[in-house]
């Protein structure tokens, strides 16, 4: 699990938004010791040749939600408008990293208690402005367009958990560079593609012009799903430390769920299930109607505190879906189903 943990913060530390590519950078630097490498825009595509024509796609998404400049006014203030699905409760008062002519730390204003007359609630990302302390300098540093992420470092917590930004999907990320590791030099029942795909987080941009690109026969995509936590109820989420959790859904290929949770109770890897109604909501749902369709899963992490800065996720969760998706390949897929 340390070599989980060790990638897991390392992509953690780094940005990939927009033009900003560090968390890809070293992604595909990693990614590229086990198998030929390409680009489609901040997208890696990874590629280990098995037996035969037949395809396996597993995809984890590379890039995080963030933040993007609308305005800075004469004072040095900044308006953003949001890049994904931020949680705009946590925001004020917090520090971020403005990606100007120079990388800035701003901080979210915050009215102190003493002169709030009420609990107010954001409606608006627009309405609560950053402070970069720069006064009247600040337009020669900072542009409309620029992007800003959370400045959070990653953080060791008690068992096996970690704290940091973008765990949502970076988790996943280290997820299959460590499958990567795992498969280099063994014999492959069929090809497998490792697609770091862009863009999830701006409506599954990434992954679906990827997969149409890429092909393939099947699929599997990992991503991080809601974790269990005070005034959550346990029907909708995970529980961190009980393993990979394993979709279940209408939309999802009911052979490749079938399998995984058949690896996994006979080799006694922790496992727990997801059921979803309709759709998944992660890039699963775009690459099963690529082309003319594909058998597509869903393996997902537990995560708590979901597209913040201080994400938390338990090692041993994201090792049991290695584990699972190891076997699940070597086994041969539902190539033959």
């Amino acid at each position: 699990m340390e070599n989980i943990k060790t990638l897991l913060f390392e992509l953690s530390k780094r940005v990939t938004v927009g033009n900003i590519c560090e968390a890809a950078d070293y992604a595909e630097t990693e990614l590229s010791k086990f198998c030929e490498c390409s680009r489609q825009g901040n997208s890696i595509i990874g590629r280990f040749k098995g037996k035969g024509d037949y395809t396996l796609l597993l995809d984890a998404h590379i890039d995080e939600v963030a933040m993007i400049v609308t305005n800075v006014d004469e004072n040095g203030f900044l308006t953003v408008a949001k890049c994904g699905g931020l949680d705009i409760r946590a925001l004020p008062s917090r520090p971020v990293t403005v990606h100007g002519k120079e990388k800035i730390t701003a901080v979210f204003c915050s009215t102190p208690p003493h002169l709030s007359t009420s609990e107010r609630e954001f409606k608006e990302i627009s309405e609560i402005k950053l402070d970069t302390m720069l006064g009247t300098r600040a337009k020669e540093i900072i542009s409309v367009g620029d992007y800003v992420t959370y400045s959070a470092t990653p953080v060791s917590l008690k068992n096996n958990r970690v704290s940091g930004k973008s765990l949502d999907d970076r988790a996943g990320v280290a997820c299959l560079l460590e499958i990567a590791r795992r498969l280099s030099g063994k014999e492959l029942p069929f090809n497998v593609t490792i697609l770091l795909s862009d863009s999830e987080e701006l409506g599954l941009r990434g992954a679906k012009t990827a997969a149409f690109k890429i092909n393939p026969d099947e699929a599997v995509a990992v991503d991080v799903s809601f974790g269990d936590g005070p005034d959550i109820s346990s029907d909708e989420c995970g529980k961190l430390g009980d393993g990979a959790m394993i979709g279940i859904c209408p939309s999802l290929d009911s052979g490749i769920y079938k399998k995984l949770l058949k690896i996994a109770k006979e080799n006694n890897i922790k496992y727990q299930t997801e059921v979803m109604s309709e759709s998944t909501g992660t890039n699963a749902d775009v690459i099963s109607v690529t082309r003319c369709g594909v058998r597509t899963g869903l393996i997902s992490i537990p995560l708590r505190n979901m597209h913040t800065e201080t994400e938390v996720v338990d090692i041993s969760d994201i090792a049991s879906v290695c584990d699972i998706l190891e076997k699940y390949i070597l086994s041969g897929g539902v190539a033959d189903a």
